[in-house]
Order: structure tokens, then C-alpha cells, then sequence
């Protein structure tokens, strides 16, 4: 179960800067207390953007660390939101598959 209950609509989300900003002033759209998991996430310092990074799993983690020691990297945005919503509800209409809520 998640840490904490974080049911807020997406103009509102928005309007607080969530999934928004740069380098150390980035907002992640998702924070690790807002889902609930059996597997393993982890919260790193980055060196590249000076600030605290939030990873959902051991995959995203390993992903963060080519990114923070690449020299061809200038910024690492987690757990970006894609929006707007309706073009990714278009494109998994296209696809077949169901849109994730």
C-alpha cells in the first residue's frame, strides 16, 4: 500500500509545477511514496543534477547511472509525465492496447 495518498487531477497537478522544471528544480510527476510496491526503489543524489532522484526499480536505478556519469547527458528528468493525455490515448488506441489510468 502506498505511504501516502496522492489523489490530485492533473490540471491541479500541473498547476502545483508537478512534472515540471529543470536540473535540480525538476518536479517528478511520481514519488516513491506515492505508489505501492513489493519491489525495490531507491532514492540517489544525483551528481549531474545536484538533487535527490526517486527510482521505482532496480532497472531505472541501473538506467540513472549511465546517465549520470555520461558526458553526453545534461539533465535526467524521472518519472516525466507524457502529456497531453490525449495524445497518448490516441496512440494506445492505435496500438491496440488499453490506456493505463
Amino acid at each position: 500500500m502506498a505511504k501516502r495518498k496522492r489523489i490530485i487531477g492533473i490540471a491541479k497537478a500541473i498547476k502545483k509545477g508537478v512534472g515540471s522544471g529543470r536540473g535540480y528544480n525538476y518536479i517528478p510527476w511520481i514519488k516513491i511514496q506515492d505508489v505501492s510496491s513489493k519491489g525495490r526503489s531507491s532514492m540517489i543524489k544525483a551528481i549531474k543534477t545536484g538533487r535527490q532522484h526517486e527510482l521505482l526499480s532496480d532497472m531505472e536505478r541501473d538506467y540513472f547511472y549511465i546517465l549520470d556519469y555520461s558526458d553526453k547527458v545534461k539533465d535526467i528528468r524521472e518519472q516525466f509525465p507524457l502529456l497531453p493525455l490525449e495524445d497518448t490515448e490516441l496512440i494506445s488506441k492505435e496500438l491496440g492496447i488499453e490506456h493505463l489510468r
